[in-house]
């Protein structure tokens, strides 16, 4: 029924999309960011590739926005106590002034570069965390100055196509922080960006007209999406967890590639 939700929402508020061709990508994108929200962070960055199969990539963004910002409101209630606060303090303004970046630039800005830029940045860490990297090296600090770096280019990958997620994990993953921390930080700052995005988006004139009994059911979906995301989180091994994790953002950093190419 939630990915149901997300389809009719979608349909609804493009006013021409097939729904029949529409609605397998849909249900897809639902459990994507619904998952991502509860605790998965690298798999919501499938859902604009995913919904890019049928309309263009910065309208699925757009369209896709207020998902996220639903979905933020429960993972921020479901990790309320667990979170990193010095890189929150670190992380929250970079990213902020990531989305004002990219709003600034998104007339300018070349997608297709910046994820293929993103996506090979992805891959390097990723490498060189599996065959260059001693395994019993200690947890990495939060560092103020890569940590704005990272921030900031998370923030402008995110307001361009919700793909925020590699050069934040490439910052965060090497601290080694407890799994549900690494979530609920993830989550605090993602749900900033995301709020964040929302001026300049209505701004740009993104956002088509949108049907309110639509939203009702979108708020359902983001709230289910969310809920179980929390309760894999929940039952997977810390080692399972952060492998996957990592292997995630190997496998959508070559997404990223591959779309900007092809």
């Amino acid at each position: 029924m939630a990915a149901l939700a997300l389809a009719l929402f979608l349909a609804l508020a493009m006013n021409a999309a097939d729904i029949w061709t529409f609605l397998p990508l849909a249900i897809v994108g639902a459990f994507c960011v619904g998952l991502s929200k509860g605790g998965l962070p690298a798999v919501g960055m499938l859902a604009v590739p995913i919904l890019a199969f049928r309309i263009d990539p910065l309208t699925a963004a757009a369209l896709l926005l207020p998902i996220y910002i639903i979905s933020d409101i429960v993972g921020v209630w479901l990790y309320r106590r667990h979170f990193d606060a010095r890189n929150l303090k670190i992380l929250i303004p970079a990213g902020l002034l990531g989305v004002f970046i990219g709003y600034l630039v998104a007339p300018l800005v070349s997608v297709a570069g910046m994820s293929i830029a993103v996506g090979l940045i992805g891959i390097f860490h990723c490498l060189r965390h599996w065959f260059f990297t001693p395994t019993n090296i200690d947890p990495q600090p939060a560092r103020i100055v890569p940590g704005l770096l990272w921030g900031t280019l998370s923030g402008l990958t995110s307001f361009v196509s919700h793909a925020g997620a590699p050069p934040y994990q490439i910052y965060v993953l090497p601290q080694k922080l407890p799994k549900l921390v690494f979530a609920g930080t993830t989550q605090f700052v993602f749900s900033a960006v995301n709020l964040a995005k929302l001026p300049p988006y209505l701004a740009l004139g993104q956002f088509p007209e949108m049907d309110l009994n639509a939203i009702g059911l979108l708020t359902l979906t983001a709230i289910l999406g969310a809920w179980s995301g929390a309760k894999l989180t929940r039952i997977i091994p810390d080692g399972v967890f952060f492998a996957a994790v990592r292997l995630g953002l190997f496998v959508l950093s070559i997404s990223l590639i591959w779309r900007a190419v092809f």
